[in-house]
């Protein structure tokens, strides 16, 4: 029994040196659909090449000599699994995985004329995608109704994390590890003057006295940073504001509907005065005629 145990510790160490799943590799874990950007921590000079491996096929390639370089289906063992998904950083040989569905290992190699480097990125991809997301998150409330924006996910982890929220394309917040940094609607793009709330612990964001024009798409954006790797999670989310009937009128609609009653009630006045004085200019006798007939005896 001690003896099997023995070989077993062997075999597992042997394996771990041979593969080079050890303590050398980075953990990474991001949500399905989100982009993640494993680092290579290096400067190149073009005269290293750099590959990058997902669990031993590769799939991406940069040198000095451009002929050479490649991502997923140029790359001629790659087979299309990340196709127009894959950026190389041409300065620090950094990849980018977008709209991530993939979890395995990513190996780094770093070679170069005297030395050579390994570095691996153990990568779990977990809950839904962004397409999934955007039909769980659908909110609507009336009109004059506050409503409360959930990231439920960490957003701030180091002073290098950035988490930004956007209204159809327009950033309306945004958070970071530098406190000077933080800014709300006015100071980002005015739109919701004194009508939003920033948590900046969880990063949640609230919209006071909701108006019909505050329907339409939202959109969060958490980007995770650190010298390893950085990640980006999209998260976005539909609000309808339901108008409510008699209430929320514009100060424009308001005053409309003033100039229209006025209007209503200065042409009933007219017509009543007009139609007072031309009965008022009849003669007295032409109200009742009176008909005299004259016999005549021949």
């Amino acid at each position: 029994m001690k003896f099997h145990f023995i070989l077993l510790a062997v075999l597992f160490l042997l394996y771990n040196g041979v593969s080079g799943v050890g303590s050398d590799v980075v953990p990474v874990s991001v949500i399905k659909g989100g982009s993640v950007t494993l680092n290579t921590g290096v400067q190149t000079n073009q005269q290293e090449v750099i590959k990058w491996y997902f669990n031993d096929t590769r799939i991406a390639q940069i040198s000095g000599d451009l002929i050479d370089n490649c991502t997923d289906v140029q790359c001629e063992d790659g087979d299309e699994r990340f196709r127009d998904r894959l950026k190389l950083d041409h300065e620090t040989g950094s990849l980018t995985i977008t709209d991530i569905t993939d979890s395995g290992l990513y190996e780094l190699k770093i070679i170069s004329s005297k030395s050579s480097s390994d570095k691996i990125f153990s990568v779990t991809v977990t809950g839904v995608s962004a397409a999934e997301e955007d039909e769980v998150k659908r909110e609507s409330v009336k009109e004059g109704e506050s409503v409360t924006f959930d990231p439920g996910v960490p957003v701030i982890k180091n002073p290098n994390d950035v988490t930004k929220w956007y209204f159809k394309d327009i950033l309306i917040a945004e958070i970071t590890g530098d406190q000077s940094k933080i800014c709300t609607d006015v100071q980002c793009k005015e739109r919701f003057r004194d009508r939003l709330k920033l948590d900046h612990q969880t990063g949640s964001l609230i919209i006071t006295n909701t108006r019909n024009t505050d329907s339409g798409e939202y959109k969060l954006l958490i980007n995770n940073n650190n010298s390893r790797f950085s990640i980006t999670t999209v998260k976005r989310c539909n609000l309808t504001v339901i108008d409510v009937p008699g209430s929320g009128l514009s100060s424009g609609a308001v005053a409309g509907i003033v100039v229209a009653v006025l209007l209503v009630s200065v042409t009933v006045a007219v017509v009543y005065y007009r139609s007072h004085r031309t009965h008022a200019a009849v003669p007295q006798s032409a109200r009742g005629w009176h008909v005299i007939t004259h016999h005549v005896i021949l």
